[in-house]
């Protein structure tokens, strides 16, 4: 089913009812949010293209901007995507060598050299970390990012085995900048952002690379590593409006107000069930015959979008270990207020 229904500067909110969804349900997630999710700091559901229900807390409110942390890997795959279709990338088979060519590969680096962007997309490059245990703080602390990573490329492990790695997205940021001249903030406000109305991110000075001004408070715009390069694994401060705006975008299959800002193949593809339940930089799950993607941030940072019931929970949070799973959140206090 194709949407037609996008906001052009302002989005429209209306009665629950008129989008098909129980207000009553509805208005038994703040007690629930309270309670048992108090580190989120807003919400929205999106039904149809218009706000259904929208919620601040903590002192937030729709104009605040949030660091989604990995989020913006899942803005990074819809950034590749744009490439392709504007042929400043050829596919998703390049080599990721190929991209940097004055890197000196060892002869015995065969592995390395078989490497594809579609291997960083969907988290199937060997690195010689163990499983979730990604050194990302050493990375962080290298006076060249791109350089670090290279070098722990296709170490260890095969090709084609799910390792989750940051670093891996941060690459794909890089290769973004070397085919299209403009760094990932700069190329998304000019074809992703402000095609779909989403605010423009400005460039933020970065005075040094400690954990606060990488991770923590002193996040602002879209972070980005000692050679300039836009941070291809977090670093994205985004408000929740827009983010569902984002979610929208593809839930729409790629098209705003009739212009076709991603293409339909690279959405389907980046969004197709398989075995690793992990697409291009989006989370996948099916269960109780519902199909969702969902972008993924630390401490609950979620954008998720469920294409047969049309609908878009953007919702931000403060950072915290070990935050309840917010796919608990939906799938018991949002789904249930759909009408079938």
């Amino acid at each position: 089913m194709l949407r037609s229904n996008c906001p052009t500067t302002e989005w429209q909110a209306l009665e629950p009812a008129k989008l098909r969804m129980d207000s009553d349900k509805l208005s038994e997630l703040k007690p629930v949010i309270t309670s048992e999710y108090s580190n989120i700091n807003s919400i929205i559901v999106v039904r149809n293209g218009s706000i259904a229900y929208e919620r601040y807390y903590n002192g937030y409110g729709p104009d605040t901007t949030h660091h989604v942390a990995s989020v913006t890997k899942s803005i990074i795959s819809a950034l590749i995507g744009i490439a392709i279709d504007a042929k400043y990338i050829k596919n998703i088979e390049q080599k990721v060598l190929d991209f940097f060519p004055e890197y000196v590969l060892d002869a015995a680096d065969r592995q390395k050299q078989e490497i594809t962007i579609r291997h960083l997309l969907t988290m199937t490059a060997p690195y010689p970390f163990e499983d979730w245990e990604e050194p990302l703080d050493k990375m962080c602390k290298e006076p060249d990012w791109i350089k670090y990573t290279l070098a722990m490329l296709g170490q260890s492990g095969s090709i084609g085995t799910f390792k989750y790695s940051t670093a891996g997205a941060h690459l794909l940021s890089s290769i973004l900048t070397r085919s299209t001249g403009k760094s990932a903030r700069e190329f998304a406000n000019e074809h992703l952002f402000k095609p779909i109305g989403m605010k423009e991110i400005p460039d933020y000075e970065m005075t040094s690379f400690g954990f606060d001004d990488l991770f923590g408070s002193n996040v602002k715009g879209w972070v980005y590593d000692p050679h300039g390069i836009s941070t291809g694994g977090w670093g994205l401060t985004l408000s929740p409006r827009d983010m569902a705006r984002f979610g929208l975008l593809y839930l729409n299959r790629g098209i705003w107000n009739n212009n076709q800002i991603i293409s339909k193949s690279w959405i389907d593809e980046s969004t197709a069930m398989n075995p690793n339940n992990y697409g291009y930089l989006w989370w996948l799950r099916e269960e109780a015959d519902v199909f969702a993607y969902l972008a993924l941030g630390d401490g609950g940072n979620v954008i998720c979008c469920i294409p047969e019931l049309d609908l878009v929970v953007a919702i931000t949070s403060e950072f915290i270990l070990n935050p309840r799973d917010r796919w608990t959140l939906i799938k018991e206090h949002i789904l249930p207020t759909v009408i079938d």
